[in-house]
């Protein structure tokens, strides 16, 4: 047995058997004081991965995993992580071409009134692919102040200190507006989101790049319209901001959800993440209908010889529907593993 062979059994035996269950919160609510019909959300925060700079370490070498869509990289530093295959893993093809725009900060022409009223998002796949962009001190929230409407979180920290990205994609643009964001950078996820980081002292990617949760995209700042060292993080959808606090505990670094319930009316720069983080009791009936209609959701993985229409008549639905569903087109090639959603 040769050296890469016993490293990838080392690097197997220890993915499957360091994996374990994350326990949830236990819960702090009496559930005799709530309403019969109540529906009782988890929160279970996701911790962070483990950061890297890509300055730091060098390629020692590729190892296939069982995934075709996923690859085992040994750093020089004697760490490994999981790398996805960008020309095979790609969870939704039109999120990295449809308003695709490097030369732009805003690239989405949808109005606000094209969303549908909720959406469903994953925030994380099965990688776990998440890190903060900060961790510290919220210094000025999401919505009005002052005159006007503030897009974003501020969080504090010392000029140079490391800014990571929060989840897995590719960055579509970087600029520096000496009277607004400063420094910022643009990166688009594999979930749908956009998120901004802005006043940044240094950059250490450009548009196109690929990057990774956890890795360090650039260094905190003062630059552009700023009144000290902060971090300004938006995060959006379709072009449209809606509170970070929602996603992110900014204190611990922890993600509040692995799937995220974002509705239209959070776009609005008066709705607040004020909530208990634990749990989230909702009890109205808008609500509980939305609830009920996002644990309906249904994926298919595609297999080898499945087509769009195959799937279609084995899941009661469309190929038009399909198509609706996932943004896709009757004529896109289907990829094996890929997840489409029929329901």
């Amino acid at each position: 047995m040769n050296l890469r062979q016993m490293l990838t059994l080392c690097l197997m035996l220890l993915v499957t058997g360091g994996v374990s269950a994350q326990n949830t919160t236990q819960s702090t609510i009496n559930k005799d004081s709530l309403p019969a019909d109540a529906v009782i959300v988890k929160r279970v925060p996701l911790a962070s991965g483990e950061a890297f700079d890509m300055k730091d370490v060098l390629v020692v070498d590729t190892i296939p995993s069982t995934s075709e869509g996923l690859s085992i990289v040994l750093y020089n530093d004697n760490t490994w992580r999981y790398v996805r295959n960008r020309n095979i893993d790609v969870l939704d093809e039109t999120i990295y071409t449809q308003y695709w725009d490097t030369s732009k900060i805003h690239a989405y022409n949808v109005e606000l009134k094209d969303l549908p009223m909720s959406m469903v998002i994953d925030l994380v796949d099965t990688l776990k692919s998440y890190h903060y962009p900060f961790k510290g001190r919220v210094t000025s929230k999401y919505g009005p102040r002052r005159r006007g409407i503030h897009q974003g979180t501020d969080i504090d920290l010392e000029t140079g200190d490391p800014i990571y990205a929060t989840f897995d994609g590719r960055v579509r643009h970087t600029t520096y507006i000496a009277r607004g964001y400063g420094n910022l950078i643009i990166i688009r996820h594999d979930n749908g989101l956009e998120t901004f980081y802005a006043h940044l002292s240094e950059t250490n990617v450009k548009p196109g790049d690929w990057v990774t949760a956890g890795q360090v995209i650039g260094k905190g700042g003062n630059t552009g319209r700023s009144t000290g060292s902060h971090l300004h993080y938006e995060i959006r959808y379709k072009g449209h901001s809606f509170d970070p606090e929602r996603l992110i505990d900014f204190k611990t670094g922890d993600l509040r959800r692995e799937t995220f319930l974002l509705k239209r009316t959070y776009f609005s720069p008066y709705s607040r993440f004020t909530q208990d983080f634990d749990e989230e009791v909702q009890s109205d009936e808008e609500d509980k209908k939305i609830a009920q209609e996002a644990a309906a959701i249904k994926y298919h993985i595609v297999k080898s010889g499945d087509t769009l229409g195959r799937i279609a008549i084995n899941n009661h639905t469309t190929v038009t529907k399909l198509c609706q569903l996932n943004g896709i087109k009757k004529t896109s090639t289907l990829r094996i593993g890929q997840r489409i959603r029929v329901r």
